[in-house]
C-alpha cells in the first residue's frame, strides 16, 4: 500500500526523514528497503561465533527508480539503520545529516525462574557491505549539522536541492 501511495503521486524525488526515529521492527525495515532494493540482501545478522544470516528482499522494487534522499541524525536506530544502512550500500539512496546512533544489536528475552526477564544480545547487524551498525553507526553521504533555527530547516534543504539538481 505504501508504494501504491507513492506512485499514485507521481512525485520527482523522494525524502525518507528518519531523524529521531529510534527504529522498529525487523521485518518493517526489511520490507520498506526491499521497495528500493532491485534484489538482493537488505541484512546482515553475525551471530558470536561468525556466522552470518542474509536477509534478502522481500517486496518488489517499485520505488527503485525514484531519486532518493534520507535524512538520519543520531536519534537514528536500529530499524532506521538496517534500512539506511542498505540503501546507502545499494547506492539506492544519498544520506544527508549526521551520523546515527549506532543500536545494531540483535537481543533475546529470557524469562527467569523468579518471573523477571533479562534481555542478552546474541547476535549484531550488518549492512549488506559487512560494514557493523551496533556502536559505529551509518556516516551519511553528506554531512550537515542542524540549524538550531526552528524555522530553517537546512538539512531538509539541502535533500531537496540534491533532488532538483539530478546528482
Amino acid at each position: 500500500q505504501f508504494a501504491n501511495e507513492v506512485l499514485k503521486n507521481k512525485p520527482d524525488g523522494l525524502i525518507v526523514d528518519l531523524r529521531n526515529n529510534p527504529g522498529g521492527y525487523l521485518e518493517s525495515a526489511i520490507n520498506l528497503s526491499s521497495y528500493f532494493l532491485d534484489g538482493g540482501t537488505v541484512v546482515i545478522e553475525q551471530d558470536r561465533s561468525g556466522q552470518k544470516k542474509e536477509y534478502k528482499v522481500t517486496k518488489k522494487d517499485r520505488l527503485k527508480n525514484f531519486k532518493t534522499v534520507v535524512l538520519v541524525n543520531n536519534g537514528s536506530a536500529s530499524a532506521s539503520e538496517i534500512f539506511s544502512g542498505a540503501l546507502q550500500d545499494r547506492k539506492s539512496a544519498k544520506l544527508i545529516g549526521e551520523k546515527t546512533f549506532g543500536k545494531g544489536s540483535v537481543q533475546e528475552l529470557i524469562e527467569l525462574s523468579d518471573g523477571s526477564a533479562v534481555k542478552i544480545t546474541v547476535a549484531k547487524w550488518l549492512t549488506p557491505d559487512g560494514r557493523a551498525i551496533n556502536g559505529e553507526g551509518i556516516e551519511p553521504d553528506i554531512t550537515i549539522k542542524r540549524s538550531e533555527s526552528l524555522e530553517n530547516d537546512n538539512q531538509l534543504d539541502r535533500a531537496i536541492e540534491l533532488l532538483k539538481s539530478g546528482q
